[in-house]
This record gives structure tokens, C-alpha cells and sequence, in this order.
């Protein structure tokens, strides 16, 4: 099973810390049009998809049969563009502050 393409584009909207707005601007469109995009309700014609493609160095194959490697709820996926924006002192701390939650928990139950 393979990813839609809105959802392909939000993770590399995420992954590159880019907004929608900042992707409309490169490819020279209007920011509502990405945000169709990424909703799922639109998709771009052959040459928005190799600027996409060509702006974040994949290819319009990775753009468009993106296999799922898991299911991530929004809550997931949140948390893993929060951690890929940090340093790496800072995802120790965070992943070190997690264990201590889990732990917690554990011991109320």
C-alpha cells in the first residue's frame, strides 16, 4: 500500500522544517493550491510534480508510490517533526525525558 501524495509532500514539507506558504512562493503558486495538495483534494499537473520533485531532490516515483513503512497518527507525526528539528543533545534529552514518562506510568499501574 502506498501513500497518497498530500501525505508524501506534508512529510517533506516537515522533514525540511518548510511551510506551505515557502513551497507556494519556489513554485511560483498559490499557497491554498499546496494546502489542496496535501489535503488530497487536488493534485498537481506534470510539471508542479517535477518542481516538487526537483525541489526536494526525490523523484516523481517517491512523490507519487511512496510505500507506507507505518501508520503514524497526526499526534505521532508531530512528535517526529519536533524531534527532527533538534539538535542531537536535544533528541537525547527528549528521548531520556520520554523513558522517564514511560517509567511513571508504569509504576502507577
Amino acid at each position: 500500500m502506498c501513500m497518497a501524495f498530500g501525505d508524501v509532500l506534508r512529510s517533506l514539507l516537515c522533514d525540511r522544517d518548510m511551510t506551505q506558504k515557502e513551497l507556494a512562493a519556489k513554485l511560483n503558486i498559490a499557497a491554498s493550491t499546496v494546502g489542496n495538495y496535501i489535503q488530497n483534494s487536488r493534485e498537481p499537473d506534470f510539471e508542479t510534480l517535477k518542481q516538487i520533485a526537483d525541489h526536494f531532490d526525490v523523484s516523481v516515483d517517491y512523490l507519487l508510490e511512496h510505500p507506507f513503512n507505518n501508520v503514524n497518527s497526526v499526534d505521532e507525526e508531530h512528535l517526529l517533526c519536533i524531534y527532527r528539528a533538534m539538535m542531537p543533545e536535544q533528541r537525547e534529552m527528549f528521548t531520556e525525558q520520554g523513558k522517564a514518562i514511560v517509567r511513571l506510568n508504569n509504576k502507577k499501574e
